[in-house]
């Protein structure tokens, strides 16, 4: 299926339901149900709208983000972190739905990541042309938790570095696909190509990402 320019929406070809990319890095191709999930997004944003920071060096980040549970993560000139209330409204950070967290906690129990208690959930939005530089996930107190990561809406390309850096593998990611990594690959660097325009049915032209941390 493609959009009005052509790009391709979905993965033209099927995938396995459970792909082993990397020793602790695992994709869940479709396992996310949208029609649960972006009403939930929706309202997260009512409660608290998607924003632009700014990185601690001073430049502003492509991709909008927020925030739902019990912290959410934050940058400033200040540094990278955890906080308990959203900045710009002083309150505390929406509730993170149960559906929400139960997802999180089955796609980390597929991965083979049991025990899975995602206390914190970091949505971004990209638009045509957002990226994320490669970074490792370091701002949370246990590694020994992993990370579950939901794409929605126009395709991604994750770019997955390793331990120690060098070219980085690059593995699609398509509307409804989960993607997990823990374990030797909790902190490795990664990150997201620059988003191509495109247009999708749910999500316009924009990609959603939500990515579930045990922060605290």
């Amino acid at each position: 299926m493609t959009g009005a320019n052509g790009l391709p929406l979905f993965a033209d070809v099927p995938r396995p339901a459970a792909e082993a990319v990397a020793e602790g890095v695992t994709l869940l191709a479709g396992f996310v149900p949208a029609a649960d999930v972006l009403p939930l997004v929706a309202r997260v944003a009512d409660a608290a709208p998607f924003r632009r920071m700014t990185t601690p060096g001073g430049r502003r980040m492509s991709v909008a983000i927020t925030n739902c549970g019990s912290v959410g993560w934050v940058t400033d000139r200040d540094g990278y972190r955890y906080d308990r209330r959203d900045p710009e409204s002083g309150r505390p950070w929406p509730a993170m739905p149960d559906r929400l967290r139960a997802l999180a906690v089955d796609a980390a129990a597929r991965a083979g990541f049991d025990g899975f208690a995602p206390d914190a959930c970091l949505i971004n939005r990209y638009e045509p042309g957002a990226r994320l530089g490669l970074h490792r996930d370091e701002d949370e107190r246990d590694f020994a938790q992993p990370i579950v990561s939901f794409s929605l809406g126009l395709p991604a390309v994750f770019l997955l570095a390793g331990p120690k850096g060098g070219r980085s593998r690059q593995v699609p990611l398509s509307h409804g696909d989960a993607i997990v990594f823990g374990g030797p690959a909790r902190l490795w660097r990664h990150g997201v190509k620059p988003i191509a325009d495109g247009q999708h049915p749910l999500t316009g032209r924009c990609r959603i990402n939500l990515t579930f941390r045990r922060a605290l």
